[in-house]
C-alpha cells in the first residue's frame, strides 16, 4: 500500500506486510518515518493511494462509509494524547465507546467494570481525567479500547507522554492483553521497549519498510 497527500507528500511506499492472528508487531522509525499514517489506514481514517488494506474480512477497496463505523468497532486504538473527555469520569469514558454503538446499560456497566479491572482502576472509576496520572490516564484510554473486545489493539505511541515507569506499567499492560490472544501493532520511539519486548520489528525510513524482523532474521538465518 501506498500513501500520497494533494500537498504532494509521499507518506507511505509500496509497504506490504500481514499481521497474524494474536501476533505483537511493533512499528519503529523515526518521526515522519509513516508509523502513524500505517495505523491510520489500517483503522481507515485514511484511504491508500494505491493498494489495499485488508482487516478482518473489511477491504479498503470496498469499504463504503457506512461500514467504517463497523469496521472500527473491531478495532481497539489507543493514541499518545490519550483523547479522553475531560467532563467525564473515567468508568463514563469507557462507557461511552459502548454508548456510541447504541448498547443497552445492562451490558454496559458489567463490561466497563470489567475492564476497569483488567487495566487496574476499578479504585478510579469516578475519578475525572484531571484527577489522574499520566499513566492513569493511558490506562483508562486502553480500557475504552478494549471494551468492544477488539481482535486487535492499534496503538499509536502509547508511551510517548509518560515518564519510564508509567511507560513500563503501560507497556506490561499492553503485553498482558496480547498474551490473552489480541494482536497488537504498536508503534513507538521507545527503542529499550522494543528490545526488551524481543517481538517482531517493522522499521520505516521515509515511508518505506527497510526491515521486518519477520522476514529479514529468517533470510539471515
Amino acid at each position: 500500500m501506498s500513501k500520497s497527500f494533494p500537498s504532494g507528500t509521499v507518506a507511505l511506499r509500496d509497504a506490504s506486510f500481514h499481521v497474524a492472528k494474536g501476533e505483537f508487531v511493533f512499528l519503529t522509525g523515526h518521526s515522519g518515518a509513516g508509523k502513524s499514517t500505517v495505523l491510520r489506514l489500517i483503522y481507515a481514517e485514511h484511504l491508500p493511494t494505491k493498494g489495499r488494506v485488508h482487516v478482518s474480512g473489511f477491504s479498503t477497496d470496498k469499504l463504503k462509509r457506512r461500514e467504517i463505523s463497523r469496521l472500527r468497532r473491531r478495532l481497539g486504538i489507543v493514541f499518545q494524547d490519550f483523547r479522553l473527555l475531560e467532563d467525564r469520569s473515567a468508568e463514563k469514558n469507557v462507557a461511552f465507546a459502548l454508548e456510541v454503538t447504541g448498547a443497552k446499560r445492562s451490558v454496559i456497566v458489567p463490561k466497563v467494570m470489567r475492564v476497569l479491572a483488567q487495566v487496574g482502576l476499578t479504585a478510579k472509576a469516578r475519578n475525572f481525567p484531571s484527577e489522574l496520572s499520566g499513566g492513569e490516564l493511558q490506562r483508562v484510554a486502553i480500557a475504552r479500547a478494549l471494551v468492544n473486545d477488539p481482535f486487535v489493539l492499534l496503538a499509536d505511541e502509547p508511551t510517548g507522554n509518560l515518564d519510564e515507569r508509567a511507560s513500563r506499567g503501560v507497556f506490561r499492560l499492553i503485553r498482558d492483553i496480547n498474551a490473552n490472544g489480541t494482536a497488537v501493532v504498536m508503534a513507538t520511539h521507545n527503542l529499550d521497549l522494543v528490545r526488551e519486548g524481543g517481538y517482531r520489528t517493522i522499521e520505516l525510513e521515509q515511508g518505506a519498510i527497510v526491515f521486518d524482523s519477520a522476514v529479514d532474521e529468517q533470510v539471515a538465518s
